[in-house]
C-alpha cells in the first residue's frame, strides 16, 4: 500500500477505493471545472515572506474558532452523503476529526443523524451546516436535534439556491442516496415536491434572503456562520444580519463555474468584515503552506472538505485522522519557517501578490 506523505497521496488512494460514480461526486466540479482548478491555482497568485532569526524553538498550531479551542487552524468542512465514501460515513468522520482535535461540520443532508455523530465523538466540537427545506419543520427538527446533541454553531450554506451544472456526475450516473439521508426521507414523508428528483432540490428552499440569518440567530441563540460568499458586499450584509463568522467559499467549485477562486476573494472579504466577525476560507487547501497563506491574508482558519473525505474513503476514521495530522504537521513546519510561533502571529506582512 502506498505510504501517505501528502494530501495528494490521499486523493489517489481514495479514487481507488470508491466506485466511479461516487468519485465523480466527491472530486468533480461544475461546468468545465474551471473554478475547481482555480481554487488550487490561486495559491500560486501569492508569495510568502518568511522572517528569519526568530526564536521558533516552540511552535504551536493551536488556536480558537468562535472561542472553541482547536489543535490547528483547519476544520472539517460540511459534506453531504458521506456513506458513499465509507460505510460508517459521518460517524467515522466525527471520530477522525475528534482524534485530530478539531471541529467537524455536519451536513443537513448527512447519512448519519446528529445524535449518532455526537455519540461517536462525545465532547468533541461540532457545528451543523444548514440547508433549508421548503417544509421548514424538517430543517427546524434537524437543528433542534443537533443543538440537543451538543452542536454549538449553525453554518448556513448560502450559495446553493439551485444546483450547479455538474457534467461529471451526470456522465457517471451519480444519484443521491435519498433512502439513507434522514432529513431528505423526512421531507419526502411530509410532501412529495415536484422538482429535480435526481438531486431532491424540489425539497429545498430556493427563496432564502438575508433575514433568515437574523432569524436563525434570534431563534436558536447560537452563533451563525454564513458559508458560500465571495464578495465584500455579501460579507457586509452577513455582518449586518448578525453573523458571527463567514466562510469565503465557492462551494468547492461545484456551483457557478467561472466564479472567483476563494483565496483570490479572501482579501476583499477580510477588509469588508474588519473586526465584526471571524473569516474562514474554504477551497483548494492541500498543504500546510496553503493554511498559513490563508492566515496571512486574514483568515482565522480554513475548512478542508475533499481531503478529509478522501481520508474517510480509504481509511475510515484512521484515514481522516491521518490526513488532518499531515496538514497539522505541515502547518507547524510552515509557521516555523515563516518565523511565527502560532497562527495568531501570521500577518499581512508575511504575504505578497506574485
Amino acid at each position: 500500500m502506498e505510504e501517505l506523505f501528502t494530501l495528494d497521496d490521499a486523493e489517489r488512494r481514495a479514487e481507488a477505493a470508491v466506485s466511479p460514480d461516487a468519485w465523480a461526486y466527491m472530486a468533480g466540479g461544475a461546468g468545465d471545472e474551471r473554478t475547481l482548478r482555480w481554487n488550487r491555482e490561486a495559491f500560486s497568485h501569492f508569495r510568502l515572506r518568511p522572517r528569519v532569526l526568530v526564536d521558533v524553538s516552540e511552535v504551536s498550531t493551536r488556536t480558537t474558532v468562535l472561542d472553541t479551542p482547536v489543535s490547528m487552524p483547519a476544520l472539517v468542512a460540511p459534506m453531504a452523503f458521506q456513506a458513499i465514501a465509507h460505510e460508517e460515513g459521518e460517524v467515522a468522520m466525527a471520530r477522525g476529526a475528534a482524534a485530530a482535535e478539531t471541529v467537524m461540520c455536519l451536513s443537513t443532508v448527512a447519512t448519519s443523524t446528529p445524535s449518532d455523530v455526537a455519540a461517536a465523538a462525545p465532547g468533541a466540537p461540532r457545528w451543523l451546516q444548514i440547508y433549508v427545506f421548503r417544509d421548514r419543520e424538517v430543517s427546524d427538527d434537524v437543528i433542534a436535534r443537533a443543538l440537543e446533541a451538543g452542536f454549538s454553531a449553525l453554518v448556513l450554506t448560502a450559495d446553493l439556491p439551485v444546483y450547479g451544472i455538474r457534467h461529471r456526475e451526470a456522465r457517471l450516473g451519480f444519484a443521491v442516496p435519498e433512502e439513507n439521508v434522514p432529513a431528505i426521507a423526512a421531507a419526502r414523508a411530509l410532501r412529495e415536491t415536484a422538482g429535480d428528483e435526481h438531486h431532491a432540490l424540489g425539497l429545498l428552499e430556493s427563496g432564502l434572503q438575508w433575514d433568515y440569518v437574523t432569524e436563525l440567530r434570534e431563534r436558536w441563540n447560537v452563533p451563525v456562520i454564513v458559508k458560500g460568499l465571495i464578495t465584500a458586499e455579501d460579507a457586509k450584509l452577513a455582518c449586518d444580519h448578525g453573523a458571527s463568522a463567514v466562510v469565503v467559499s465557492n462551494h468547492g467549485g461545484r456551483q457557478l463555474d467561472g466564479a472567483i477562486a476563494s483565496l483570490d476573494a479572501l482579501p476583499e472579504v477580510v477588509d469588508a468584515v474588519g473586526a465584526r466577525a471571524e473569516v474562514y476560507l474554504d477551497g483548494g487547501v492541500r498543504r500546510g503552506s496553503d493554511v498559513v497563506m490563508a492566515l496571512a491574508l486574514g483568515a482565522r482558519a480554513v475548512l478542508v472538505g475533499r481531503p478529509a473525505l478522501y481520508g474517510l474513503a480509504f481509511g475510515g476514521d484512521t484515514g481522516v485522522r491521518q490526513v488532518l495530522e499531515i496538514l497539522r504537521d505541515e502547518t507547524e513546519n510552515a509557521l516555523a519557517l515563516l518565523g511565527c510561533r502560532s497562527p495568531l502571529e501570521v500577518t499581512r506582512a508575511h504575504v505578497t501578490r506574485a
